[in-house]
């Protein structure tokens, strides 16, 4: 079965340190935050419009957590400022409170208090006297925010540690929305979950974040999370963010390597840069504005490398990995004809992975042809 081949992918678009919104609800200019002699970030830039939900995904100990806490008004910044709805709230002489900054923030375990029912734990920043019709008023709300978040309000009654790990972070979240925030924070909130229930959970969340309108940013460190969740993703790495964008182009136009290899599986070749064309052992693959002409290397996804009877290219499978639904087959290419005689085409031998459904036609030994779709991405010999 020969597979079609979709179109090319959209030219690079590398975005800028603060992703242009005409309608920003957070801005984050140049902030910094050290503990000690230790520099956690360095120099942050981030805009997230109003309404919009961007996920910041990185590296354990990359400052994630450390920028939610600012925003949410647990820590100061060094330097810079932070800005909500275009007033300034932190940096710079001013400050504003956590409470006063209509922020909710749901943790990586919930955080619900043991010791109280669920109605309570979701009634627990309410002020029966502020509103109308006082204590029923609260019962009121209580029960809206369990049907927001798709639980029965029977379970008001229930203690946490008789539901569900996914039950729990939905009266997380339930809690944190009970104020009517304008921003919500979740500081990887479905970690701790398995991951069917982390799908579900995740789904049901953003869900009702989005019918609710309220601006989210998600920390995360799972890639395929922060893809899926958000419609701005930020690769932070080392303190800094990297590269800030919609998925798809942080996905398939990565700013350098690291970045490529950390948001997913990247098939890396030495390759030769002339012009446009990139030559490399899967032949002549197309570069748009490429970084560097010469020696580069060049970056494609395994979902780009196919199987196809006609294909140009030819390995053979040393190993797969199988997974139900799809194989990781690692292939080691032929050499091609001519491969080192000259170093404008490197070339052969080398082993790379690809994704295929058929775990039948992909077992090692088998002799297979390949063709590329799509564009590849090339970033500057690293030294």
């Amino acid at each position: 079965m020969t597979e079609q081949s979709p179109s090319l992918l959209p030219a690079p678009r590398i975005a800028p340190a603060i992703a242009s919104t005409t309608d920003p609800h957070l801005e984050i200019i140049d902030v910094t935050k050290n503990f000690g002699a230790q520099a956690v970030l360095k120099g942050v830039n981030l805009s997230v419009a109003k309404g919009g939900t961007t996920a910041i995904v990185g590296p354990s100990g990359s400052g994630k957590t450390t920028l939610l806490r600012l925003i949410a008004g647990f820590e100061y910044p060094d330097t810079g400022s932070i800005s909500l709805n275009g007033r300034q709230v932190a940096g710079n002489g001013a400050w504003q409170p956590a409470h006063k900054r209509h922020v909710g923030y749901v943790a990586q375990d919930g955080a619900l208090f043991p010791h109280l029912t669920v109605g309570q734990n979701i009634a627990f920043g309410l002020d029966h006297s502020a509103l109308d019709g006082g204590r029923r008023a609260v019962r009121d709300r209580v029960a809206e925010l369990l049907d927001m978040v798709s639980l029965d309000p029977a379970m008001a009654k229930r203690r946490p540690h008789q539901l569900s790990g996914g039950q729990q972070q939905r009266i997380a979240l339930a809690r944190a929305l009970a104020r009517k925030p304008e921003l919500m924070l979740l500081d990887e909130p479905f970690s701790a979950l398995d991951a069917g229930l982390r799908v579900a959970t995740r789904r049901a969340v953003a869900n009702v974040l989005n019918e609710a309108g309220v601006t989210t940013i998600l920390v995360t460190h799972d890639q395929a999370e922060a893809l899926s969740f958000a419609d701005q993703v930020a690769i932070m790495r080392g303190g800094t963010l990297a590269q800030i964008g919609n998925p798809f182009v942080v996905y398939t136009r990565p700013a350098d390597r690291a970045t490529a290899e950390f948001l997913g599986d990247a098939v890396i070749l030495d390759a030769w840069m002339e012009g446009s064309l990139a030559t490399c052992s899967l032949g002549g693959i197309p570069v748009r504005r490429p970084p560097a002409q010469g020696a580069v290397q060049l970056m494609l996804r395994p979902e780009q490398i196919r199987i196809a009877p006609d294909g140009p290219i030819r390995g053979v499978v040393v190993d797969t990995d199988y997974f139900g639904p799809e194989t990781t087959v690692r292939i080691r290419l032929a050499p091609k004809p001519g491969a080192g005689s000259d170093h404008r085409f490197p070339g052969g031998g080398e082993v790379i992975t690809i994704r295929h459904w058929n775990a039948s036609i992909t077992k090692p030994g088998t002799e297979l042809c390949l063709r590329v779709v799509g564009e590849g991405v090339a970033f500057p010999v690293e030294n």
